[in-house]
Formats: C-alpha cells, structure tokens, sequence
C-alpha cells in the first residue's frame, strides 16, 4: 500500500505550526511558566479550563504521570468535551450568559490562584466571562487562544471583547479561523484540525517551563510518576499527602 499524501501534508502542517508558536511564543510560555511557578511557591493552586474540544488540552495536564499534582480541572457541566447528548447542547452552552460566574462561585478557586483558559476561539460568552469573573476574583488568568479570531470574527459576548483581551498572559497557537489545515480535489469542506495537537503542546511547554522555574528556585516540582513504573504509586502518594489541600479531583 502506498503512503498517504494527505497524511503526509497534516504532519507537515502540524509541525509547521508547532515551529512558528516555539519560536514565536517562547517568552509568553516562559512567563506563564513562571507566573504558575510563582502561584505554587506562594502554595496558590492551579486551575484548567476548556469547554469542547478546548477541554482536551485542559485534561491533557491534570493527574497525568510527568504532570503537576497541583493542576486541578475546572469542569463546567456539559461543555467538558463531547459525551453530553446532544453534543451540539455543548456549544449552546458556551454562549449561555452567567454560566462562567456560577461555576466560579462554587468552586474552590480564590484570589492568588491561576486558571489556565483555553478557548480556540475566544469568541463565546463562556471563556470571555470566566476570564473577566476570575480576574474580578483575584485569580491570574493565562489565555490559550488563536489571536487570529479576535482579529477576523465578531465577539459572541455582549461587551464585544474575546478571550485575548481578559488576560494576564496570552499564549497564541496560530491556529487559522476554520481549524482545518488540508483542503483536497473532491472534498468539499477543509478538513484535518490542529489545534488539539498545537494546544496541548504548549500547555506541555508551560509546565515544562514552570518546572524549570521552581527548580531554579530550589523548589521540587510537584510532579506525579506513572502508576505503571515501579514506586510509582508511593511516590504519588507522597504529593498527594504533601499537597492534598491544594488537589481537588481527588474529594
């Protein structure tokens, strides 16, 4: 059988992509690396968000072997990916207004924590207003996002703002407006999305840098090993104990 053009041409993409937000977001990822150092030398606490597809980068670094133990999922019922039925009720609920704000005020997020939204578009109500409410709470609030959005749609919330705009730090996966880097003779709709793999990499490389940091501080990143390795799981349950009021998906 013979390889796949296509196949070949996404992988090309992809790695086009994720050499442009090395290069081009490195000192963003540098300074969200540092603020989370910061939150967990200070004994803050780490939170994640994405509503949809967005929710994959967002789980990708809660209680995962190699991942921070302090990294706690924010999860919105019904827009953590795709299993509520209908899946389309899912994107509805983005564009519910006061949804964000609820969720936020029965969580255990407080002032001097940072929550990581990750948003593709930034354009819904739910991202805009979980920025805007967790920055009036006193959280420090790192946007993942593709800017291109905020510069060629219209904002679907009603203060006509995006994602980008409500942050402390903005991390940029130049993703093009469609999410689709293939199109093809034939094929009526551009198809093959990136923005899962171009996302969940620089989440990857933001605690990458946040370990690097703590380390530099003399801080032992709070890290968790694989259950699969030997001692894995006493080594995990040393940081859960250590930290465990600072773990919430745990309760």
């Amino acid at each position: 059988m013979s390889e796949s053009k296509l196949a070949g041409q996404f992988f090309d993409a992809a790695i086009g992509l994720l050499g442009r937000v090395r290069d081009e977001e490195s000192l963003n990822v540098a300074a969200a690396g540092s603020l989370i150092a910061d939150t967990v030398e200070a004994g803050g606490r780490l939170f994640a968000f994405g509503a949809g597809h967005s929710s994959l980068a967002a789980q990708d670094v809660v209680y995962r072997a190699g991942g921070f133990a302090l990294m706690n999922l924010l999860a919105v019922p019904g827009v953590v990916g795709v299993d509520v039925m209908p899946a389309t009720l899912g994107s509805a609920l983005e564009r519910v207004d006061g949804l964000a704000g609820a969720v936020l005020d029965s969580s255990p997020a407080k002032a001097g924590d940072v929550l990581v939204i990750i948003s593709l578009s930034g354009r819904n109500a739910l991202p805009v207003e979980m920025a805007m409410n967790a920055r009036a709470l006193g959280l420090k609030v790192i946007g993942v996002t593709s800017v291109a959005y905020a510069e060629e749609t219209r904002s679907r919330h009603v203060s006509g703002t995006f994602l980008r705009d409500h942050c402390d730090i903005v991390l940029d996966s130049k993703i093009a407006v469609g999410d689709a880097e293939l199109t093809h003779d034939g094929i009526e709709a551009p198809f093959a999305p990136a923005s899962t793999v171009v996302t969940s990499a620089l989440m990857q490389a933001t605690m990458a840098a946040a370990a690097e940091a703590l380390v530099a501080r003399g801080i032992e990143p709070p890290l968790l090993r694989s259950g699969n390795v030997d001692g894995g799981h006493e080594w995990n349950g040393r940081v859960m104990a250590e930290y465990g009021d600072r773990i919430f998906f745990r309760h």
